[in-house]
């Protein structure tokens, strides 16, 4: 867990989200994380969290009174020597622990609750209704790690794999903090054949790093595709470079589309959120902006969504059979919507709590917490020209 942790891991997560809510609610009392107090909030009928950044409501007609105790931390803090406590959220910009990446502005980072709906959208949404029916649908993906590296981390050279493509993908040394972990794994060796990225914020040159099939074995460090983006630039609609693909295959970063339990913990999640689909259910060969890539290995008809797809929950979406936690979440889905950034099985991605100031227990939020919702309940934003990845060729210059 991270070194600053300010809760006991005892603490919970009925306090922890009853910390979030009060602040939302803005309980009346002392506004000490310190002190005991008790929120009780009626809801009106639906549960619906409204979309302009008014208080949260949960249930149908319902009250919720939860005892509120213990120091509710921010977000994890930068450990000496490039330790690897992890960010603590997203949303308006910034390089350090417990604040945003990107700035305000960027797409990842903008609400579109009020964003025109495209053509497709009712298509979409009855092709993902009737389609994507399997048992991961709308599960939740704990197994993303983001590690955190400063001014002291040590940078090493990686010798490109067969995963690594050109101009695509960038060559420069990564920040390899101690102790850290690849996705799915215990260390930094590839050993499950995974995806197995290796994503580190260097908050010191405000960079991402991420790397897709990443494997470090005896100091011997081989490497698939890395991107390598500036949190402090806003990109053009292409992104890293037209037709180019990243550590994700619709050209997007990650970790700016996970969610982590601190964000939970404070009460709010301001960004999109990373979804995937099996590759069957993607359009074949098509990705909008501001995904720059997709794969052959997408197979789906017309009326599937492209890679990159952004879509939203509606605002009058039912939320009543959802936790708590569960709802913070939802909320986001209203506000910034979901991106479909890759292929895959489990619906959403959140990151790991290893290096987090708050666990997933704490917070009161488990994999299959939003299954109560249905593809019914979202819907397409406008989603603008359409691209097919084989009309054109990456160019760009790698970062070394």
């Amino acid at each position: 867990m991270a070194s600053g942790r300010t809760t006991s891991k005892n603490t919970t997560h009925t306090a922890v989200i009853a910390g979030a809510l009060c602040a939302a609610l803005g309980c009346s009392g002392s506004g000490s994380a310190n002190s005991s107090a008790s929120v009780s909030s009626n809801t009106g009928a639906g549960g619906t969290p409204v979309s302009d950044g008014n208080p949260i409501t949960i249930g149908q007609g319902s009250s919720a009174t939860m005892a509120i105790g213990g120091n509710l931390a921010t977000g994890g803090q930068l450990g000496q020597g490039g330790q690897n406590t992890g960010p603590g959220g997203g949303g308006g910009g910034g390089c350090g622990p417990g604040l945003p990446l990107f700035p305000a502005g960027a797409p990842f980072n903008t609400r579109v609750d009020q964003a025109p709906l495209d053509a497709e959208s009712d298509a979409i949404i009855s092709f993902l209704s009737t389609n994507h029916t399997a048992g991961a649908r709308f599960q939740v993906d704990f197994s993303i790690t983001v590690l955190t590296a400063d001014s002291q981390t040590p940078h090493m050279p990686f010798l490109p794999t067969a995963d690594h493509y050109s101009p695509d993908c960038d060559t420069a040394p990564v920040p390899v903090p101690t102790g850290g972990s690849l996705e799915g794994e215990q260390g930094y060796e590839c050993t499950g054949d995974g995806d197995c990225h290796l994503i580190v914020v260097d908050t010191s040159a405000c960079t991402l790093y991420e790397m897709w099939r990443a494997n470090i074995v005896n100091n011997v460090f081989n490497g698939g595709c890395l991107a390598v983006w500036d949190l402090s630039r806003i990109y053009p609609p292409e992104g890293r470079g037209q037709y180019c693909t990243s550590a994700d295959a619709a050209g997007f970063p990650i970790a700016p589309l996970t969610f982590s339990a601190d964000e939970i913990a404070a009460g709010h999640i301001d960004h999109a959120i990373r979804f995937i689909l099996p590759n069957s259910l993607i359009r074949s060969d098509v990705f909008v902006s501001p995904g720059t890539h997709s794969t052959s290995a997408t197979s789906g008809p017309s009326d599937a969504p492209p890679y990159a797809a952004h879509l939203r929950l509606k605002a009058d979406a039912d939320l009543s059979a959802l936790n708590p936690a569960a709802v913070i979440v939802a909320h986001a889905m209203q506000q910034y919507g979901i991106m479909l950034a890759d292929g895959g099985n489990i619906t959403f991605t959140a990151s790991s709590d290893v290096n987090t100031a708050h666990t997933w227990d704490e917070v009161g939020f488990g994999s299959q917490d939003l299954k109560a919702l249905n593809w019914s309940d979202f819907e397409v934003i406008d989603l603008g020209e359409r691209h097919m990845s084989s009309g054109g060729d990456c160019q760009r210059t790698p970062i070394q």
